[in-house]
């Protein structure tokens, strides 16, 4: 059950539900966790910029491979050489239990969650029959073969936790 809260409202994040105000900021991204979180250090108005603490972030919408998983690795990666170093602005929706802001990366006018999932990084969130907001971008990259869909049958990160466990 709150497997399905947790998605609900990751979902609703990313689609512009009313289940949370929307608050934008910019900043600077200073790690990437896996092919999903990113760290990003707010931007400060008042030249504090060294004393602004990075907020966690998932990124909502899509699930990438975990870190242990085939493909997480070169997830982690793209995800890295996109955005890592760079000014974005991040929409954040809503907190998850562990805490990580839930939102949206943009760098410039791009969608970063909409551009992992275009280059085969990541697959579209879904619950039950719904094929999440970046299932079109799933659908063209399965049809390329691209990223992790080059594989035969790539395993969903939920599926594979259930099988393997975490990563450690």
């Amino acid at each position: 059950m709150r497997l399905l809260i947790a998605w609900l409202v990751a979902w609703m994040g990313a689609t512009g539900g009313a289940m949370a105000d929307e608050v934008r900021f910019e900043g600077v991204v200073t790690r990437i966790t896996d092919g999903d979180t990113v760290w990003v250090r707010p931007d400060a108005s008042d030249g504090q910029q060294a004393r602004r603490k990075p907020v966690k972030l998932r990124l909502v919408g899509l699930d990438a491979p975990e870190r242990c998983q085939p493909h997480g690795s070169e997830a982690g990666a793209a995800l890295a050489a996109r955005v890592r170093d760079r000014h974005v602005t991040v929409r954040r929706r809503a907190t998850d239990m562990h805490g990580r802001a839930l939102g949206t990366l943009w760098l410039g006018d791009q969608d970063v969650g909409a551009w992992l999932v275009a280059e085969g990084h990541a697959w579209s969130a879904r619950y039950g029959r719904d094929p999440g907001p970046y299932a079109g971008q799933e659908q063209r990259a399965r049809a390329a073969g691209r990223g992790l869909f080059a594989a035969p049958n790539p395993e969903l990160p939920r599926d594979f936790r259930r099988r393997h466990g975490p990563c450690d």
